[in-house]
């Protein structure tokens, strides 16, 4: 096992697409904050200069006769004293409310509170200000007292918020010092008591308050002005195809222009037969009507099979340019159809090709120089619209290549031609696929699928017999995966459950976190793969270096790396010469990594050593270079961990899944580098992982995200994933799918992205199977990629489960429950919790190879974060009811304008503490519009998402009965967890490792849909399948057939499950 890094921190994901503007209040603001820094600099220099005077008198040897002699601690003393001193004369300059928060704020940071405060300096407040948030605003029109004591405020603030900063800085250095002395090795404790970090703060973090009141804010401002645009107006990438089958008026005809139709019309009987759309409906009123509406099809009079334009002559199933709008490069077509319209204008029917910018890469990311595109390259779409002949500009030549070709035979083919194409591009999923193999070009259409109840579960029967699942034994092949960015697994072990219903088993393999606690967890309900605990591009490294130590040391068929090692075999004629005394014989290598584990300042390539005569406790980590009297020690560990499949080698791996961090996107990220995204260092992830996918070359891939992706700097990181693959050769498919559309009671939409080899079938995205109660906001520039039932189709949806189908059979618990394993007191009430409660065997869970080592009746991690003394008394009052909050507490008072503020007329309430009943970042928060602080959830509600922080300061997060936040486990049936998945680490680990990870019933649902495609069965072109009814743990007697689905009837149902 490599030495585990520090974890890095995690941040929950934001959405925002606005970026804050400095007005010129702020900037006024600034240049007084400036100004006022500039006076308490020079207080300061005063002050110190003071102080210095008294200390050089005191000091002097004739000052005073017997004058005790000052030591440095008395001078440290009384500088100290002087400090206070300081302070108390601002104090009584400043207003009294003021000076009540500035006392509280000082009292916790007293020296006798936590030895070693850091000493504040002139630069250290200057650091503070040029971090203050833009637009802060100052009023105009003040009297000067007013605005000298509103720039005091502020100074103040400036001061709080820095030394706040400090001790912050302090705890995380204490955190990851502590993290790095943790042992390498997590055990399992049973009956272990919470930690003393798995406590709820006492207040929550400010800057982050902060962060989240403005994306909360921006949120609502962005849905504001969604709901106030035309819902017409579609996505980016349908406007791009609607610039191309806009009807052209008319008025664009040229009168005197020679082109024109040659030969005979097509016989009416075989034109109505090859075209009988353009003759549907053909009576008086539609041979009057000039114009056709914009989705109608042209009606035609008669059809041709060639025409003359400008002395050239066409033909059908030409590949022509057409002549584009103003600054634009002509279009590329193939001609279907010459046609006379009602109007007697001389028509053309055009299927269109995409160049790459014109798909949704965009030509912003064929700037980006870590992949190329063949600028020869074109895909052919299945978009079509009628022009006048007059916009033919000329014929093109354009080679139809199959994508399986080898590099050379690719060259060859388009050599002599214009333009080439080898896949098909879709608007709808944002799909870049093969072309049908008996088909030359032409495509059907995909747009219209008619699945419907009745023979939707039919849509992917082929040679499918997926509803009877052969057991673990009986399954002959086994599919090997790679979980990289895995978390705790719940990505790799839904689509291993999804894959095994498919009827072909898929393992995790190899499995890569930076997180030790999240690996340990994968570990331990993956006991058979090759779990890594190091940095991704660590990784690329080792699997570039293991290739080459293969390819030297074992028969190896690929040639990805030449061999940059070079060491005789030569050890073995010396066994048994005598070492030195200051020379350890190596015993056996017993692990490899890539890096820095011994902490030398250089990355390398590293084994684990044991050496010869010494026990375990000596093993040390040694780099190769140090190895190169033992390459015989070398070859035997190599020749081992390839038989054992200890590492990925190119071409052998079947699936590459995970979800690489793009914390430069999230709303936390006040410095977001909107103009490119790729040049934030965290965003870098996103290119390790289409490294390790370009190095390794997997028959697919799937990448997971959260739908900011698509959002932030008009979805430049999701174009630039689908970019990648497309470079790369692969097909690839977009699209958003909501947890709660595959039965569970929280929303959670992502982004999730499909990449199959042009030799493999492409995998499509599996249809919803229950109703939904919708949260959030989806991208509407990518909204024809959100996995969802056509307008037209029949829908088959189970009702929205809500939150007492997942929870209600839980055993009740305390606000300090210190026990991770009890026992369950009531039986399940649903059958989802009939479900979740399964063993492994069950639910066809096959990582621990057919073995099922789970504890019948137990119930793990079924603990909350326990809440401070003062969070727990407020929770204790928040009413028991729907909808309750902060807002119910006494003294608070709610406006018409729905913002809440203290009532004046009674005194405020207090905690045993001392503190406010009330705290005042409740009543700040969203400028006291919000209703999440100390937010109780209810039975027949859902959860826009589960959270990686357990704290109720600013969410709805309190259980709907019971006085504490929802459980580990809670949240874990929420992101539909098997009850015997067991979660490792201290408390907000385990939060953290659930609400990263990806919801195991969506997973479940895409490892279906990828066992469909690596069996071969495609079913057709759609995009979307339907999964088999016997798929859906959910009850015959709750499917529900309707255009438009809603949870109401449950609620009446789900009132009974708690009582």
């Amino acid at each position: 096992m490599v030495p585990e890094p520090a974890p890095a921190a995690a941040t929950e994901p934001r959405r925002s697409t606005r970026r804050r503007l400095m007005t010129a209040a702020a900037m006024e603001a600034e240049a007084e904050a400036v100004a006022d820094l500039d006076e308490i600099d020079r207080e300061m220099s005063r002050a110190e200069s003071r102080k210095r005077q008294r200390r050089t008198a005191k000091e002097k040897p004739g000052a005073r006769k017997g004058a005790t002699e000052w030591k440095p601690e008395d001078v440290e003393k009384a500088a100290a004293a002087e400090g206070v001193a300081e302070l108390d004369e601002i104090d009584r300059e400043m207003p009294r409310p003021e000076l009540r928060k500035r006392q509280r704020r000082t009292a916790k940071e007293k020296p006798s509170a936590h030895e070693g405060a850091t000493e504040w300096k002139p630069e250290d407040v200057e650091k503070a200000a040029a971090q203050e948030p833009e637009g802060t605003e100052l009023d105009s029109g003040l009297s000067p007292a007013e605005s000298r004591g509103k720039r005091q405020r502020g100074v103040e603030k400036v001061k709080r918020r820095t030394r706040k900063k400090t001790a912050k800085e302090k705890t995380k250095e204490t955190t990851e010092k502590s993290a790095a002395q943790a042992p390498e090795k997590m055990k399992v404790n049973d009956a272990g008591g919470a930690l003393a970090e798995d406590v709820c703060a006492d207040e929550p973090d400010a800057e982050q308050m902060a962060m989240e009141e403005e994306e909360e804010a921006a949120d609502v401002l962005e849905a504001e002005e969604r709901m106030g645009k035309c819902v017409g107006e579609g996505s980016a990438e349908k406007a791009a195809t609607r610039k191309r089958v806009a009807r052209p008026s008319t008025a664009r005809r040229v009168e005197d222009s020679d082109d024109h139709f040659v030969g005979d019309p097509v016989p009416d009987d075989e034109a109505r037969q090859r075209w009988p759309v353009r003759y549907s409906r053909k009576g008086s009123d539609s041979l009057l009507k000039q114009e056709p509406d914009e989705d109608e099809e042209m009606k035609a009079r008669c059809h041709y099979l060639a025409a003359n334009v400008d002395d050239e002559i066409y033909h059908l199933d030409d590949d022509v340019y057409v002549k584009a709008g103003p600054d634009e490069e002509n279009y590329i077509g193939r001609i279907t159809e010459f046609f006379e319209g009602v109007d007697r204008g001389s028509y053309f029917s055009c299927q269109w090709f995409f160049r790459t910018a014109d798909t949704v890469i965009s030509s912003k990311l064929l700037k980006v120089h870590d992949h190329r595109h063949n600028h020869k390259r074109v895909f052919l779409s299945k978009e079509k619209n009628d022009n006048l002949i007059e916009c033919i500009v000329s014929k093109v030549k354009i080679a139809h290549v199959d994508p399986n070709m080898t590099p050379q035979a690719r060259a060859h083919a388009i050599s002599d031609c214009d333009l080439y194409y080898d896949m098909s591009y879709s608007v709808a999923y944002s799909t870049f696929a093969n072309l049908p193999a008996d088909n030359d070009g032409a495509l059907g259409s995909e747009a219209t699928s008619n699945i419907s109840c009745d023979d939707a579960d039919n849509s992917s029967k082929g040679k499918l017999s997926a509803d009877i699942v052969a057991p673990y034994s009986e399954q002959t092949e086994t599919a090997s995966l790679l979980d990289l960015y895995s978390g705790c697994g719940a990505m790799s072990t839904g689509l291993c459950l999804g894959f095994a219903f498919s009827g072909i088993n898929l393992e995790t393999r190899w499995a890569v976190d930076i997180n030790k606690y999240a690996c340990a967890c994968l570990k331990h309900n993956h006991p058979y793969s090759q779990v890594r605990n190091e940095k991704t591009e660590d990784f690329l490294a080792l699997i570039q270096q293991w290739d080459a130590l293969c390819r030297k040391y074992v028969v190896h068929k690929n040639d990805t790396l030449e061999p940059s090692i070079d060491m005789p075999l030569n050890d073995a004629d010396d066994v048994n010469e005598p070492l030195p005394e200051d020379i350890f014989d190596v015993e056996e290598l017993l692990e490899i990594c890539y890096g820095d584990p011994s902490n030398t300042g250089k990355n390398g390539l590293w084994f684990k050593v044991r050496w010869k005569g010494y026990d375990p406790s000596y093993d040390t980590w040694e780099p190769i270079d140090g190895l190169s009297d033992c390459p015989e020690r070398i070859k035997e560990f190599v020749e081992k961990g390839h038989k054992e499949n200890i590492l990925p080698l190119p071409g052998a791996v079947d699936v590459i899944c995970g979800g690489p961090p793009c914390q430069g996107i999230s709303g936390f990220n006040r410095f977001r580098k909107h103009n490119d995204p790729l040049e934030d260092e965290k965003n870098k992830q996103l290119v390790v992982f289409m490294d390790i996918v370009k190095y390794l070359r997997p028959k697919y891939v799937l990448m997971e995200n959260v739908v900011d992706i698509l959002k932030f700097a008009d979805g430049f990181l999701g174009r630039y994933a689908m970019s990648c693959l497309v470079a790369m050769n692969y097909q690839a498919r977009l699209g958003m799918m909501a947890a709660g559309y595959y039965g569970l009671p929280q929303f959670r939409m992502r982004a999730f992205l499909w990449g199959a080899l042009p030799s493999m079938v492409l995998p499509k995205f599996p249809l919803p199977t229950h109703d939904a109660v919708v949260r959030g906001i989806v991208p509407t520039t990518f909204s024809q990629s959100v996995v969802a039932y056509n307008e037209v189709d029949t829908r088959c949806l189970r009702k929205a489960l809500l939150l007492a189908d997942a929870i209600s059979d839980l055993p009740k618990v305390g606000n300090d429950q210190p026990k991770d394993v009890i026992e369950y007191s009531v039986a399940p009430k649903t059958e989802f919790q009939r479900y979740i409660r399964n063993n492994r065997k069950d639910i066809q869970d096959y990582s621990f190879r057919g073995d099922d080592p789970s504890e019948e009746g137990k119930l793990f991690d079924h603990q909350p974060l326990k809440l401070n003394k003062d969070d727990y008394e407020r929770v204790q009052r928040i009413p028991v009811k729907k909808g309750a909050n902060f807002r119910d507490l006494k003294g608070v008072i709610v406006g018409p304008d729905n913002t809440v503020r203290l009532d004046p007329n009674i005194s405020r309430e207090r905690l045993s503490s001392g503190k406010p009943l009330v705290p005042d970042y409740a009543i700040s928060f969203v400028k006291g519009k919000s209703t999440k602080p100390f937010g109780r959830l209810w039975w027949d509600e859902t959860v826009p998402t589960v959270v990686t922080r357990a704290e109720p300061h600013n969410q709805i997060i309190l259980h709907p009965s019971q006085d504490r936040v929802l459980t580990i486990r809670e949240n874990a049936r929420l992101q539909g967890f098997p009850d015997y998945y067991r979660l490792i680490g201290p408390l907000k680990e385990k939060y953290i490792q659930v609400g990263n990870a990806v919801a195991i019933p969506v997973a479940r649902a895409l490892g279906y849909a990828l066992g469909l495609a690596y069996r071969g069965e495609s079913d057709g072109d759609r995009a979307v399948l339907k999964l088999p009814e016997s798929f859906i743990y959910a009850d015959q007697e709750t499917v529900v057939k309707s255009s438009a689905g809603t949870p109401g009837s449950e609620i009446a149902d789900s009132e009974q499950l708690f009582e």
